[in-house]
């Protein structure tokens, strides 16, 4: 089943509990959540607080990806904060492996996350410790970029890796995702698919939910 994750990112900072009850009519399955410390990424975002305000106004699982340093720092503020997917950055993270076992540890989904440039290798230790695997297919830090192709490789290895271990893995896929590039992303192994301008600005939103999730 391929799941629409609408980054809140692009949704109105003023009124953000409406909009995370207008996903839920929309017909997404999950709340992407990005959180930013202007450390690892330029920009800064918003924290637990946040989360746990947006967890009183949906019943969609809260999918919190952290765009942080040292990352491990901030995993149990978050989960008891509503988070019910924590991904985090193996480039921010010393020990990766240990930090995905303390998520689930917590009964959370854990999520490991890759930048454009790391190659997919960096993974090969990490499978059988992850809930999801979230590929970048822009730099983080910044809404509104522009789709980088060369992510396909990346997810077609990683599905054939999950593939070939007999695991159940999600693979997310965020940044410049739209109707244009859904169906490839989909073909190469991506489920769940991350979409923040193109929900929110859209002049159909649940239309726009629809087509992504059948690749149209």
């Amino acid at each position: 089943m391929i799941k629409i994750a609408p980054s809140i990112l692009s949704a109105d900072f003023a009124a953000m509990g409406e909009a995370v009850e207008q996903l839920g009519r929309w017909g997404a399955d999950y709340v992407h959540c990005d959180v930013m410390d202007g450390l690892y990424v330029p920009n800064i975002t918003f924290g637990q607080g946040m989360v746990a305000a947006l967890k009183q106004r949906t019943d969609l699982p809260l999918d919190v990806h952290l765009m942080v340093e040292a990352p491990e720092r901030h995993f149990d503020s978050f989960i008891d904060a509503g988070a019910d997917i924590l991904t985090f950055h193996v480039e921010a993270c010393r020990h990766p492996h240990r930090g995905l076992q303390a998520i689930r540890n917590r009964k959370v989904k854990s999520g490991i996350v890759l930048n454009p440039g790391t190659p997919v290798q960096a993974l090969d230790y990490l499978y059988e410790e992850a809930d999801m695997i979230l590929f970048m297919s822009v730099n983080p830090g910044f809404g509104g970029q522009a789709f980088i192709p060369s992510v396909i490789d990346k997810i077609e290895k990683a599905a054939n890796e999950i593939a070939r271990r007999n695991l159940r893995v999600e693979i997310e896929v965020d940044g410049g995702v739209n109707a244009k590039n859904a169906r490839r992303l989909i073909d190469a192994g991506a489920n769940v698919l991350v979409a923040g301008s193109a929900v929110f600005l859209s002049e159909d939103p649940a239309k726009t939910i629809k087509a992504l999730r059948s690749g149209e």
